[in-house]
C-alpha cells in the first residue's frame, strides 16, 4: 500500500497513492488510520484523488477515521474524490458526514474560514 502522511501541528494529510480502495488495503489504511486520529489532531485531511474505486471495506476505513475524528471534536475532510467515488458516498447516504473539497489548499482554506 503506498500513502503519504503530512503533518503540520494540528492538521494531518494523509494521501492514498493507489488508484483502489477496497478489500485487499482496506485493512491497512485502517490501521494507519487509527495511528493518525489522535486527539491532538483537529483536522484530517484525506486525499483520494489518484483513487477511481472503493468498495465497501475502503468506505468502512474512512468512516472509521470519521468515528475517530469525532471523538476528539475533529474533523475529516474529504478531497479530489473521483466522480465514481463520490457516488458511493451519495448512494451510501453518508455524506453529511463529511466535508469535501477539490483540493488540499481548498480544504485548509475551508478550516481557516
Amino acid at each position: 500500500m503506498r500513502f503519504s502522511v503530512e503533518q503540520d501541528d494540528e492538521l494531518v494529510v494523509f494521501t492514498i497513492k493507489e488508484p483502489m480502495l477496497d478489500s485487499t488495503n482496506a485493512p491497512e489504511v485502517k490501521g494507519e488510520l487509527l495511528i493518525l486520529c489522535q486527539p491532538s489532531v483537529k483536522a484530517l485531511v484525506i486525499d483520494l484523488s489518484l483513487v477511481h474505486f472503493c468498495d465497501s471495506q475502503g468506505l468502512s476505513s474512512l468512516l472509521l477515521a470519521h468515528r475517530q475524528m469525532k471523538d476528539h471534536e475533529g474533523f475529516v475532510i474529504l478531497v479530489g474524490l473521483q466522480e465514481q467515488v463520490r457516488n458511493l458516498f451519495r448512494i451510501s447516504q453518508i455524506e453529511y458526514l463529511f466535508e469535501f473539497q477539490p483540493t488540499i489548499a481548498d480544504a485548509v482554506a475551508w478550516l481557516q474560514s
